[in-house]
């Protein structure tokens, strides 16, 4: 929860992330969208299982440049369901990555706890959002974060900030929401989460070579 004079600021913040991305955009340099529909379908311990087309509803409500949706599994019999949401511009706020926060529970999906975690890769550490969700007797384990070509953020605001900076240094504002669902009603919160950060470690440094660097 923010302090009331953060609150305050919010609309100060977000009027002035606006006229600054609005302000590059005269200079901007997007960069050409990635070929999500070529990710691997195979990679680490990880194979495809499918593909899971993206409801046209949701797609125009979400305005991404890009999408992959697919559901991946691994010889444990594990699966994790695999989101990329990738948008190639940012500039004065006219498209831009929903929140899980937001868009789960107006699908229905009830938060039962969220937090932070760190995920170790081979392309570095990454800290990601931890968000338990709950509807109609289904249970599930969401990991989602932000990532650009200088970084993969968690937090919402942490993101928003860093969008000024980019757009400031790299004349960019392209990035890409990341999220993976892994169901938990078999094993539980614990091992959904284990099975999540291990695709997210496997997955993490994938996305660094194939994103727009």
């Amino acid at each position: 929860m923010l302090p009331e004079w953060a609150r305050a600021l919010v609309p100060v913040f977000l009027a002035g992330q606006a006229l600054l991305a609005y302000w590059c955009s005269g200079a901007e340099r997007p960069p050409r969208p990635p070929e999500l529909s070529q990710f691997p379908s195979k990679f680490g311990e990880w194979m495809k299982l499918r593909e899971d087309p993206i409801d046209p509803e949701v797609a125009n409500t979400l305005r991404a440049d890009g999408l992959l949706s697919r559901t991946y599994g691994d010889p444990a019999g594990e699966s994790a369901g695999f989101l990329v949401a990738w948008f190639q511009s940012q500039r004065a706020g006219a498209s831009q990555p929903h929140s899980p926060k937001v868009c789960l529970p107006a699908s229905g999906w009830t938060p039962d706890s969220s937090g932070e975690m760190t995920i170790p890769s081979a392309a570095g550490a990454i800290t990601v959002n931890r968000y338990v969700v709950t509807s109609r007797g289904e249970r599930a384990v969401v990991l989602y974060w932000y990532q650009t070509a200088r970084r993969a953020t968690a937090g919402e605001w942490a993101s928003k900030v860093w969008l000024v900076a980019d757009a400031l240094r790299d004349r960019r504002t392209d990035t890409a929401l990341v999220r993976i669902v892994v169901d938990s009603m078999r094993g539980g919160d614990q091992r959904a989460t284990w099975t999540a950060a291990n695709f997210a470690r496997s997955v993490y440094p994938m996305l660094r070579q194939r994103l727009p660097r």
